[in-house]
């Protein structure tokens, strides 16, 4: 009997030191998962025609409290590239591919146009999954908010391509406050999948992307709150035409009165005290048909065009910052990746010849149809030289923000690192946990885990205008000029000083090596330039 008590105390013995080792290890266990972060929320946030030196982080006078903070809570890139055009730019951020390689090397096809196939087709081919069809089918939540431009007809819509909610811009360039009538059957807003009738009064674009982009934010806190998100905010700000409030557009009138000469040596001065530009920076001069300021006729009007693009920009911000009260509110905040950028460079564009602007109402109010054309722009792209749909650095430069509180801490300064829109793919399927194949771009992850960039070759085509960077070495060439320009980019950020007849062995390397990517990606030859507005 004692016998059998004895064995019986050593069995439940065992049985205790058993269950408390296993405790211990369940314990051990959660607690090492408890230290790492979840996939993490994704956001994109995507600008349009806002120029490197627009935001107050990257030397702007217009007041940008919420992206400062984010740029100071996370990593500022120094040197970031998009595609220098809208629907090209898109194309590569959905896909993470060269436009040419998913059908939109040049801009999206009209609706009513026949259905073609190829490198130009106007439309992203579906043989390429989206960001938003990959990540959804790995347990993510798919959302956009914003200008699509990569499909205007309905089976190219954003609901065919992985998101499941949407609502936006289809087409391009809009009036922020209604669809006028010249442009009715042409430009479509729609929710979902369904033409989105716009209410009378109180409607302003930029707010509304922002309303329904924090509705999917608190409708995933309510139905899928153990699921990641991914989510696309594609703003039109600053796009013509030039469309703001008053309450903002006042803000600015009285400080662009200085004109763009000023305003524009004001900004190199603000970037160099920033640590954003230094003597690889050599401020461009302003092009010979930007006339001096001291001899311009209709100040005022100048004046009102400025303060009206300053105001889109600073309610773009405002915005932002709703959205960023609403992951905080929702505790998706820490754990987000958000990454800021601009689909190309300032926009020279004139669209008088469109014949909407009513003259009789106020630059900037409803019935106003305008740009605030290219002497500003000059000013959008301090210290560069050329604008939107060029390669010269003014027309794919951006500035590219990225912030994930729970994983990259705050870097002061500007990151030595190049990027281009193709690496936010890779980026984004490494952070999810998705295997990267067949994609030309690598993953910006480097920038806080301590590793090395590996050295990137990109290449572009848009209406004639091409350009590749290969390490520290840039070739350019505008369709309407006969000769390649050569520039080394460690030295010469701003294109100043030409190096094709100094160092004609390896601008013909390069040459050679572009005209490959060419023949690969079936670009075709323009005979002479174009500059069709969007």
């Amino acid at each position: 009997m004692s016998h059998q008590n004895s064995s019986t105390k050593i069995n439940l013995f065992m049985i205790s030191k058993l269950l408390l080792f296993v405790f211990l290890f369940i314990s051990q266990f959660a607690n090492a998962n408890d230290t790492i972060p979840q996939r993490p929320n994704i956001i994109y946030i995507l600008a349009d025609d806002m120029g490197y030196s627009d935001i107050g982080c990257y030397g702007s006078e217009i007041k940008t409290p919420n992206l400062d903070k984010i740029a100071s809570n996370g990593i500022k890139l120094r040197s970031f590239y998009n595609n220098a055009r809208c629907c090209p730019t898109r194309a590569s951020l959905l896909t993470g591919q060269f436009p040419h390689t998913v059908g939109m090397g040049e801009m999206v096809s009209p609706e009513t146009a026949p259905i073609q196939t190829g490198s130009y087709q106007g439309y992203l081919d579906p043989k390429y999954p989206t960001i938003a069809e990959t990540l959804k089918a790995n347990g993510y939540n798919t959302y956009m908010t914003g200008k699509w431009h990569v499909g205007e007809r309905s089976q190219h819509w954003p609901l065919t391509r992985g998101f499941e909610h949407y609502f936006g811009l289809i087409s391009g360039a809009s009036s922020y406050y209604e669809i006028i009538p010249q442009e009715i059957g042409k430009r479509h807003i729609v929710l979902d999948d369904k033409d989105y009738e716009i209410p009378k009064d109180s409607f302003y674009l930029t707010d509304a992307f922002t309303t329904y982009a924090i509705q999917y934010l608190n409708d995933q806190k309510k139905q899928h709150a153990g699921n990641p998100f991914f989510l696309y905010v594609a703003y039109t700000a600053p796009h013509f035409p030039i469309h703001a409030y008053e309450q903002d557009i006042v803000k600015y009138e009285k400080l662009y009165e200085q004109g763009w000469d000023i305003t524009r040596t004001n900004r190199y001065k603000k970037m160099i005290q920033l640590g954003l530009i230094d003597k690889r920076y050599q401020l461009t001069e302003r092009p010979a048909d930007i006339e001096d300021w001291d001899k311009v006729a209709d100040k005022k009007q100048w004046v009102r065009k400025m303060a009206v693009y300053a105001a889109m920009v600073d309610r773009m911000d405002q915005n932002i910052g709703r959205l960023i009260a609403a992951l905080k509110a929702n505790k998706q905040y820490d754990n987000t990746l958000i990454i800021f950028m601009s689909d190309n460079g300032g926009c020279a564009e004139n669209v008088d010849g469109r014949n909407f602007n009513d003259k009789n109402v106020p630059i900037g109010a409803k019935g106003s149809y305008v740009t605030y054309d290219y002497p500003w722009a000059n000013v959008s792209n301090t210290p560069f030289r050329k604008y939107k749909k060029f390669m010269h650095e003014g027309g794919m430069i951006t500035p590219c923000i990225i912030q994930w509180p729970a994983k990259i801490k705050a870097k002061p300064g500007f990151n030595e690192g190049v990027g281009h829109i193709i690496d936010l793919l890779p980026t984004s399927l490494e952070l999810a946990g998705v295997p990267i194949n067949n994609l030309p771009g690598q993953s910006l992850s480097y920038l806080w885990n301590g590793k090395a960039m590996q050295p990137e070759t990109y290449f572009w085509e848009h209406v004639g205008n091409k350009a590749m960077r290969k390490g520290n070495w840039k070739i350019v060439k505008d369709i309407e000029d006969a000769d390649w320009e050569l520039y080394d980019m460690s030295t010469d950020l701003t294109e100043s000083n030409n190096l094709a007849k100094i160092n004609t062995t390896l601008l013909n390397q390069m040459i050679a090596e572009y005209e490959l990517w060419t023949k690969k990606n079936s670009v075709k030859v323009f005979v002479k330039g174009k500059n069709k507005a969007d």
